[in-house]
């Protein structure tokens, strides 16, 4: 089942993801004035370019990201004990570092930094790194390997760090993650991931009997800068796919019942 749901969150995406949906709209628009349906081609034409310039002009994805990145404080109050530490992947590429050799990051670099400066913070806690490979064509290729490799660079013991290298998606993240520690009831664990990630990423925990405290990082938005006009449709394009997949997995997780509601809240420890 959960293999089933890892193949068909992909594919699913491919198709509707924003970018994906301008490609197959231009080449729909392609066809009918093939087929000498010059009246419907423009009216496609006319839409697909109405929604590149309000895209273009207008911070779509950043509207969308806000409320998931404010759901939790950035900087929480933590406890005097935490006993341990949870670091989500999702920043490293797993086929680019195997062939360079070096550690190659995405844009969410963020969660390893604090995850370092979390575990100096709190040197007796246990720091849990999960993640293995959410490509569909390199399975093979383990963002926990890369991970590893980082933290030993930078002068961490990796005997202290435990990791969780075969999960293909957030819930596999927890569910693999809780079999590996099992952690006991009563402990503080603190959970650290990119802020728009962290609804999704709770409520995933909360319902695998986890209960975590959000250390949200990475944020993407500036609430004072939400309403403006730029001209940067890239950058704006690349904005709503990671906001339209957050909404579209936190929906899938709710009705899968792999989250407790849209938009989770912290669970109380058991």
């Amino acid at each position: 089942m959960d293999s089933a749901f890892f193949w068909l969150s992909k594919l699913v995406w491919l198709v509707v993801s924003p970018d994906s949906l301008l490609l197959v709209l231009v080449c729909i628009a392609f066809l009918l004035l093939w087929r000498g349906r010059v009246a419907w081609a423009r009216r496609l034409l006319g839409t697909i370019t109405l929604c590149m310039l309000f895209a273009g002009l207008f911070p779509l994805g950043e509207w969308l990201l806000y409320p998931l990145e404010a759901r939790f404080p950035a900087n929480p109050s933590l406890p005097q004990k935490v006993d341990g530490i949870i670091v989500l992947g999702g920043v490293a590429n797993g086929s680019r570092s195997a062939y360079w050799g070096q550690v190659e990051m995405g844009s969410a670099a963020e969660r390893y930094f604090y995850s370092i400066d979390l575990a100096r913070r709190y040197p007796e806690a246990r720091l849990v790194f999960t993640g293995g490979s959410g490509s569909m064509l390199y399975q093979n290729e383990k963002e926990a390997t890369v991970a590893q490799k980082f933290y030993e660079q930078i002068g961490m013991e990796a005997s202290r760090i435990i990791f969780e290298r075969e999960s293909r998606n957030t819930s596999e993240n927890a569910l693999f993650s809780k079999a590996l520690i099992k952690p006991a009831p009563g402990e503080t664990w603190v959970l650290v991931t990119s802020a728009f990630h962290m609804p999704r990423s709770v409520g995933i925990f909360c319902q695998a009997g986890w209960p975590v405290i959000p250390y949200p990082v990475d944020h993407m938005t500036v609430p004072g800068g939400l309403l403006r006009v730029d001209l940067d449709l890239a950058g704006h394009l690349g904005d709503l796919n990671v906001a339209i997949k957050e909404w579209i997995g936190l929906a899938a997780y709710f009705f899968t019942g792999r989250t407790p509601s849209m938009l989770p809240e912290t669970c109380s420890p058991g």
